[in-house]
């Protein structure tokens, strides 16, 4: 398999590639560059084109029009085992009549690679994700995270340059989730393998991620740093899916401001601001949500409950304000 080399440090590269399914495009000439080493989250709602671009990298489809590189090597009409990746899936995939360590094994075992060196690999892998002295358990016996623990030793075991990741913790629940995905980013600055992560959770895209491209309906919208993203949405569509934005009109600029940056109470020198009347109240334990009702909008607005302002009710009248450098254009 080819290597990145000293002067390519690009790991992934698309261009033009698009895919149709009879009528349907799936994804439509999409150009995309991922850096080696990054961690590079791709973000979107269900059938905005993600998954599929990822089994595109991976070779599971092939493109209909456009090229895949992978370390500076053309592999788009490559088969999957002829790339230099692997990937996790969310269902994990585990042989449940294998044990651990032979799970972690088969792909080694596929290539020939001699019994006592993929044992070596084997074990080794398994300790990187925390999980000495289970290599003997079936897969019945481990939990959700130490399943998804073995699908990603099974993946890392045969030294890929691009670790791909399709949802791999969607079937986790929240706390066991949130565990894993710092468990994940320490794993991926570990072994600095570039990791490409498919996900519709912003949170985790947010979280996790070195970079974000943002999908929609098979094109990408924006790609930057989570914070870019976040905080200077290249549209109204990255505006509202990634977080929750109040979105209004400057004139004829289209601006953003976050919940978050919204205070009760009057404006003051070089603030913006509103009056209105709480329409609801959301308590989220570390926050309470409103929405107030002005002349002209619906605004979201978030205050933490350690807050003195958190104790308003349905119909009370407040004041809201800003500053001006929180309101950002969108486009």
């Amino acid at each position: 398999m080819a290597q990145l080399s000293d002067g390519d440090r690009t790991a992934v590269r698309l261009r033009g590639v698009s895919k149709r399914f009879d009528d349907v495009v799936a994804v439509a000439d999409l150009d995309l560059d991922v850096a080696a080493g990054e961690f590079f989250a791709m973000l979107g709602p269900s059938g905005s084109g993600k998954t599929t671009t990822l089994r595109l990298i991976a070779g599971f489809e092939l493109p209909t029009a456009g090229t895949i590189e992978l370390g500076g090597r053309n592999v788009t009409r490559d088969p999957p085992f002829d790339r230099d990746v692997n990937t996790v899936f969310q269902d994990y995939a585990l042989f449940p009549h294998m044990d651990v360590l032979t799970n972690v094994e088969y792909g080694l075992r596929v290539k020939r690679v001699p019994k006592a060196e993929r044992r070596e690999r084997a074990e080794a892998a398994l300790a990187r994700v925390q999980l000495e002295g289970y290599g003997r358990r079936k897969p019945a016996q481990l939990s959700g995270g130490q399943r998804q623990r073995v699908a990603l030793a099974r993946a890392l075991v045969n030294r890929p340059s691009v670790l791909l990741l399709d949802e791999p913790l969607g079937a986790l629940d929240r706390k066991l989730r949130e565990e894993m995905q710092v468990e994940l980013k320490q794993i991926q600055q570990l072994v600095g393998i570039t990791f490409v992560f498919v996900t519709h959770d912003q949170g985790e895209a947010l979280s996790m991620s070195d970079r974000v491209a943002v999908f929609n309906e098979g094109r990408i919208e924006q790609v930057g740093t989570p914070r870019e993203i976040y905080e200077r949405p290249a549209n109204e569509f990255v505006a509202s899916f990634v977080g929750t934005a109040n979105l209004m009109r400057d004139g004829a600029q289209l601006v953003s401001v976050r919940p978050e940056r919204i205070r009760i109470g009057s404006a003051g020198p070089g603030d913006q601001g509103a009056s209105g009347v709480v329409d609801d109240v959301q308590y989220l334990g570390p926050l309470t949500r409103y929405r107030v009702r002005t002349g002209e909008a619906s605004l979201l607005v978030e205050v933490a409950n350690l807050d003195a302002s958190s104790g308003l009710q349905v119909g009370d009248a407040v004041d809201l304000a800003w500053r001006s450098d929180d309101r950002q254009p969108v486009g």
